[in-house]
C-alpha cells in the first residue's frame, strides 16, 4: 500500500498552484458503428450520362464531403437535447459500360440523416467578448448563449457495395437533389440531375462515428511547472547527401510484411494467440 500511494504523494508536493482555464468540458458522448444500407447516389449531368448506360458499377473509393449538425433542446427532459446529424459522402465509382472495356471513374454524392439524445447539462448566460487587434480598435464579437456546441468526429467511410437500380428502390429521392446546401453542391462540377431512363446506383456504407456535447466552462487544474523546452533547435546547415545516408533503407516497402510479422511487432496477447505468432522468443 504504501509503494501505491509514494506516486500519487510525490505528485502532490510538485504541484506549485492551482490555475483556473477556460476550457471545453465533454457533457456526454457516444460512438456509433452504422451500416447504411441501400444510399441512393446522385450525380452531375455530365456523369449520369455515363451511368445512364452502364451495365455495372464498383465502388472505388468514399470519404466525408461534411457533417452538418443542429442541436435543440429537449422539451420535457432537463439538460437533454436532440443532435441532428446529416452526414455528406462523397463515392467514386467505376462505370462499366458498353461502349468502353475500360471502366469509366465518376464522382457523386450519398446523403444520411441520424439524430442522438445527448446530455448538455443546463445554463443559458449571455457570452460577450471581443477580439484584440494590435494598434486598432478591438473587435467585438456577437454575442451568443452559451449552449453546448456538437462534435462529430468520424473515421474513413468503407464503401461495402455498389449496386444499379432503379430510382425508386433507393433510400431518398428527388427532393435530396433540389434541397442541397450551395456549398456541398459546389464540391461538384455541373448540376445535379434525375436519371433519364430511371436507372441509378446504390451504395452501401459503413461508418465509424462519435458525437459529443461540450461547454465552455472554468475547471480548477493543477500547476507543476512552465512547460519548457528540453530539446535543442537542430538550425544547422549540413550536407544533404550526408542527411541521406543517415536514412535507414526502407525495406518494408521493397518486401511488405506478411500478416505474422505485423501481428507480432504491434497486437495484444490474443490476437497473437489467434494468428499463431511465436513472439515468446521476442520477449
Amino acid at each position: 500500500m504504501t509503494d501505491n500511494k509514494k506516486p500519487c504523494a510525490d505528485a502532490v508536493r510538485r504541484v506549485k498552484e492551482a490555475v483556473s482555464i477556460d476550457a471545453r468540458r465533454v457533457y456526454d458522448s457516444c460512438a456509433d458503428k452504422d451500416c447504411l444500407s441501400d444510399l441512393r447516389v446522385y450525380f452531375t449531368d455530365t456523369a449520369q450520362e455515363i451511368v445512364d448506360s452502364a451495365v455495372s458499377v464498383r465502388c472505388r473509393s468514399c470519404d466525408v464531403l461534411n457533417v452538418f449538425t443542429e442541436t435543440e433542446r429537449m422539451p420535457f427532459n432537463r439538460g437533454y437535447y436532440s443532435v441532428d446529424l446529416t452526414f455528406f459522402f462523397i463515392v467514386g465509382l467505376d462505370v462499366f459500360t458498353p461502349a468502353s472495356s475500360a471502366p469509366v471513374t465518376v464522382y457523386g454524392l450519398c446523403v444520411h440523416a441520424k439524430k442522438c439524445i445527448l446530455y448538455g447539462s443546463e445554463g443559458g448566460v449571455k457570452v460577450f467578448s471581443s477580439e484584440f487587434i494590435d494598434r486598432d480598435a478591438d473587435v467585438q464579437r456577437p454575442m451568443r448563449v452559451a449552449s453546448p456546441v456538437t462534435k462529430v468526429h468520424v473515421a474513413q467511410p468503407i464503401c461495402l457495395d455498389a449496386r444499379l437500380c432503379r430510382a425508386c428502390e433507393c433510400v431518398g429521392g428527388c427532393d435530396v437533389v433540389n434541397s442541397l446546401p450551395r456549398s456541398i453542391s459546389c464540391a461538384f462540377e455541373g448540376r445535379f440531375t434525375e436519371p433519364q431512363n430511371d436507372r441509378a446506383v446504390k451504395v452501401t456504407v459503413g461508418v465509424f462515428s462519435t458525437v459529443q456535447l461540450e461547454r465552455d466552462v472554468q475547471i480548477l487544474i493543477p500547476a507543476y511547472d512552465f512547460n519548457l523546452p528540453r530539446k535543442e533547435c537542430a538550425c544547422e546547415t549540413e550536407d544533404p547527401c550526408d542527411a541521406f545516408r543517415r536514412i535507414s533503407f526502407p525495406v518494408d516497402e521493397f518486401f511488405p510484411p506478411n500478416r505474422q510479422s505485423i501481428g507480432c511487432e504491434s497486437g495484444d496477447a490474443n490476437e497473437l494467440a489467434n494468428i499463431g505468432c511465436s513472439c515468446a522468443a521476442r520477449e
